[in-house]
């Protein structure tokens, strides 16, 4: 059977530290929360702006990096999959989540820099010149 796709990339801000913790097996687990803006536009040309927020959670090494490096307030680019979880609560209720689970994140704002940004690097242009040395025109492209 083939596999479904379950991909997802966030960039955000810290809602707050995030918090490590271990399982009973021994195995280390952080738990933090991003915030996401999106900016769009009514129909009376009015820009808005919404926060959404996103649980997430990072296992072993990555989660210890994670909270020893990142703060409330800092961006942070995270790539994961989304899972859901259920479980009843002490009411008998069944409760849901659906969080992020990290595989792969970036930090996006500098170390100790309560929301700094990083310096501007270089881009990897995967060996191609940069775009204002473009050596190709368009009579150069086939379509």
């Amino acid at each position: 059977m083939a596999s479904d796709i379950n991909r997802v990339v966030l960039i955000g801000r810290m809602v707050k530290d995030p918090e490590l913790k271990y399982t009973q097996g021994g195995s280390s687990v952080t738990n933090f929360s991003i915030a996401n803006n999106r900016t769009y536009t009514v129909s009376t040309g009015e820009k808005k702006e919404l926060t959404s927020f996103f649980n997430c959670i990072a296992w072993g090494k990555m989660g210890e990096v994670i909270v020893q490096y990142c703060k409330k307030g800092q961006r942070i680019a995270v790539e994961g999959r989304l899972q859901q979880r259920s479980w009843d609560d002490q009411n008998g209720n069944k409760r849901y989540v659906v969080e992020v689970v990290v595989e792969n994140f970036q930090f996006l704002s500098a170390k100790g820099g309560e929301g700094a940004e990083p310096h501007e690097a270089a881009p990897d242009t995967g060996g191609m010149p940069p775009a204002g040395d473009n050596p190709f025109t368009d009579d150069d492209i086939p379509f």
